[in-house]
């Protein structure tokens, strides 16, 4: 990575040989695929839940957005979290390089966001019980997604409060500082069109740092040894999100990669498991964003 990326990330050679193997590891495909759109990308995969009136995960892939990760690789995690009795819902979604970027990324996720509630109520899980958990780039989305109602009325994607808890894993939770750290090599100037100083509105609007506070119950959760997304952009984030009000933490996983919070193998999925049932069984209380309008 170029630019100014922090060099003190903490490695203990533990997490970290949890690698990249979970991108390509096989995994059976979803018993169920809806489609929430028009355009080839907009399906989700469903996992329906084993009971009646189950919390709804929603899981999005990262990727810093490009079109060379889908959401198969997810596959295992969505499996690992249905067997703990939650319905699973995966979407996919247009990136950069196959038509996707802006606007058409953030039209995606707000339709497939809106269409959780719909879904939890056909396979008879409990929409009241929802949770947005994204990787990576995911993360930026669902915090992102989580969000809107802090967008100004006119804009396409404002909506009332969702409701729902957010988990963050490794989250792209600053697209300022992605930018500034050119992280994957331009990915953040490639979703929004160029640098902050030639679409500040753009950033103003996709990121989530400038739509605090979001009055959204989340969690981030993060390693030490990640060398994708520096820890230091969420340990930033979640201190102004805190600062402004929000109910936000922020669990560091020493030793752990940056793949380690979506591997079901690894030692931090533990972990992941009690910040879900967390944020499902005590839902998403609303705070100072929640009776803000506009922004």
């Amino acid at each position: 990575m170029a630019g100014s990326v922090p060099d003190s990330l903490p490695y203990d050679g533990g997490w970290c040989a949890m690698g990249r193997d979970v991108l390509t590891r096989p995994a059976l495909p979803p018993p169920c695929t809806e489609r929430y759109g028009r355009h080839g990308e907009h399906v989700v995969e469903v996992w329906p839940a084993p009971r009646a009136r189950a919390p709804v995960v929603l899981v999005v892939h990262g990727g810093f957005w490009r079109a060379a990760y889908d959401r198969r690789h997810l596959r295992p995690m969505a499996h690992a979290l249905a067997s703990r009795g939650y319905m699973v819902v995966v979407p996919e979604y247009r990136r950069t390089g196959a038509g996707g970027g802006w606007p058409g990324t953030f039209d995606d996720i707000a339709a497939a966001t809106d269409a959780v509630g719909p879904l939890a109520l056909r396979y008879g899980a409990d929409p009241a019980r929802q949770v947005w958990a994204g990787h990576s780039a995911g993360g930026h989305l669902v915090l992102w997604a989580a969000a809107r109602h802090r967008l100004p009325v006119r804009s396409r994607w404002h909506r009332p409060p969702a409701g729902a808890g957010v988990l963050c894993l490794a989250g792209c939770t600053s697209l300022g500082l992605a930018a500034l750290w050119d992280l994957d090599g331009g990915a953040v100037r490639a979703l929004l069109g160029g640098a902050p100083a030639r679409v500040p509105q753009r950033y103003a609007l996709a990121d989530p740092g400038w739509l605090l506070p979001a009055g959204v119950r989340a969690r981030l959760l993060h390693g030490t040894a990640d060398a994708q997304v520096p820890l230091a952009m969420s340990r930033a984030y979640a201190a102004r999100a805190r600062r402004l009000g929000d109910a936000v933490t922020l669990e560091e996983l020493p030793g752990a990669g940056h793949f380690a919070p979506i591997d079901p193998r690894s030692p931090a999925w533990p972990r992941v498991l009690a910040a879900v049932a967390d944020l499902a069984d005590t839902g998403a209380p609303a705070g100072p964003g929640v009776r803000s309008a506009d922004h």
